[in-house]
């Protein structure tokens, strides 16, 4: 009787997607770990873990990899990159989960505070070498892209030269800060470095009396409407039916290629007059391009450095640092012109940027990153159009620049004008394609609709508490946390 009764079906926990979560898991951590939080349905809940752990085919790996996971935890606290005094601590306590927690948090801290310490010492170190007018960051540590040279013109190995360093200067009472760029005689030496971060720039809160408010309080949008009840703030976009913002019409021909960047007239807007000068020819536009330049290292809320501004006829680069107090009045009306259509691309924190710095909102936006994922491309980044319709290779390394840098230096002002010069041209081939390619949906009113979502986007400020660093410590836990959990599927 007993040979021919069936086999027991497995249990529940091996008839769910433990196995598709068992694959998901393989590969590199971070991405496993990632993978795996999504499929994390496939481990049994809380309620149902205790009654799975009575079956040994579940108790054993569990048991294994708990094992594992306490043994890895026992070693980061006896590790010999510690302080003796710190290795001489408890063990990792595996009786009680609230101690456990704590124990962790605490290696947690011992480690950030000999972060701390150690870059507290690198300072000193720099400012040493900053006093004695060395160089002050050596060759050996320029793994990481990014160069500054200090100090006056000196010959260098590698093809540095002094016809190698670069003829910028810090804005501001500081004339010590240049690039460094590479002499064109040393065709096989390392690509010059871009700096992201030059210490010895003046802040620009102080040298341009910019006001930021660092408080602990909800940003006001004070340059809107407020609803009925006064509880939000109402974007101007909402008023408008899309019917007004949507323009169906498209070049009857080939859109014309705009002209190079040295055939194209140029202004860099650093002051009132000829700030007002750009108004004049945006309120005469049918459409514009328009990118921000950001910087946001060492600061909690980041600054605008710069905007691009392009038309059909001229290319415009804004000192939004300058002129920081007076652009919100003079740009806000033909920003929020819904017969003008802005086109940017991945306009998200653009949006932001220019709510918060500068009380602008956008109506009628054109978003060509949204268009490219429509169309389905095969990347979505402005750099790839730049490159699929215009046949230009944009230098990203400029990217993360410092952006504060004043004179802006030739190399970095053509990078910006590219971001803007042929975004007008990427639109009208988009449309073009959008149209071609509506079979059923429309995909350039699909295009739009995203496009003003991402207007209707209200900046709001990071809110700090007194338990608002808990979320690092969250972060570690729960890090831990997916390796348990990682170990125990592979396990499994």
């Amino acid at each position: 009787m007993e040979a021919d009764e069936a086999p027991h079906p497995p249990p529940p926990w091996k008839q769910n997607k433990s196995a598709v979560a068992v694959e998901a898991s393989s590969g590199p951590l971070a991405s496993a770990a990632a993978r795996l939080s999504a499929r994390s349905r496939a481990i049994p809940p809380a309620r149902d873990f205790h009654f799975y752990n009575n079956f040994p085919s579940f108790k054993s790996p569990v048991a294994a990899a708990a094992a594992r996971a306490e043994s890895s935890l026992g070693g980061l606290g006896a590790s010999t990159l510690l302080p003796k005094q710190q290795q001489q601590q408890p063990p990792f306590p595996t009786e009680d989960l609230d101690d456990a927690y704590d124990w962790l948090v605490a290696r947690n801290d011992d480690l950030l505070e000999m972060f701390a310490a150690s870059a507290d010492e690198f300072k000193a170190l720099r400012e040493k070498e900053e006093a004695q007018g060395r160089k002050v960051a050596a060759e050996k540590m320029a793994g990481d892209g990014f160069q500054v040279v200090y100090g006056k013109k000196k010959k260098k190995k590698m093809g540095m030269g002094e016809e190698g360093v670069g003829r910028s200067e810090a804005f501001g009472s500081s004339g010590s800060v240049r690039m460094a760029t590479m002499d064109r005689a040393a065709a096989s030496g390392p690509k010059p470095k871009v700096p992201f971060h030059i210490p010895t720039i003046p802040r620009p809160q102080d040298v341009h009396r910019i006001v930021v408010d660092n408080t602990s309080k909800p940003f006001d949008h004070a340059f809107l409407e407020r609803s009925d009840d006064g509880a939000r703030a109402i974007h101007p976009l909402e008023k408008l039916p899309m019917e007004q913002l949507f323009d169906r019409r498209v070049p009857e021909s080939e859109p014309l290629k705009p002209p190079a960047l040295d055939d194209t007239p140029f202004t860099f807007v650093e002051d009132r007059k000829t700030l007002e000068v750009l108004v004049t020819k945006l309120k005469s536009a049918t459409e514009f391009a328009v990118d921000l330049e950001h910087n946001h290292y060492r600061s909690f809320q980041g600054l605008t450095c710069l905007m691009q501004i392009s038309t059909r006829t001229e290319d415009f680069i804004v000192d939004t640092l300058k002129l920081r107090n007076c652009l919100g009045e003079n740009l806000r009306e033909v920003f929020q012109d819904p017969t003008k259509k802005k086109v940017m691309h991945g306009a998200g924190r653009d949006i932001i940027w220019l709510q918060r710095d500068f009380g602008i909102y956008v109506c009628n936006l054109f978003d060509t990153g949204q268009a490219s994922r429509i169309l389905q491309m095969d990347r979505n980044s402005l750099e790839h159009l730049l490159q699929y319709f215009c046949g230009v290779t944009a230098n990203k390394e400029y990217q993360s620049a410092d952006w504060r840098l004043r004179p802006l230096p030739d190399e970095m002002t053509k990078y910006a004008r590219e971001d803007t010069h042929y975004l007008l041209y990427i639109y009208d081939l988009m449309r073009l394609r959008l149209v071609n390619e509506s079979s059923g949906d429309d995909l350039l009113l699909e295009v739009c609709k995203r496009s003003n979502e991402i207007c209707l986007q209200l900046y709001e400020k990071e809110l700090l508490t007194d338990s608002s660093y808990l979320y690092i410590h969250g972060f570690v836990f729960l890090l831990v946390y997916h390796v348990f959990v990682l170990e125990t599927i592979q396990a499994v």
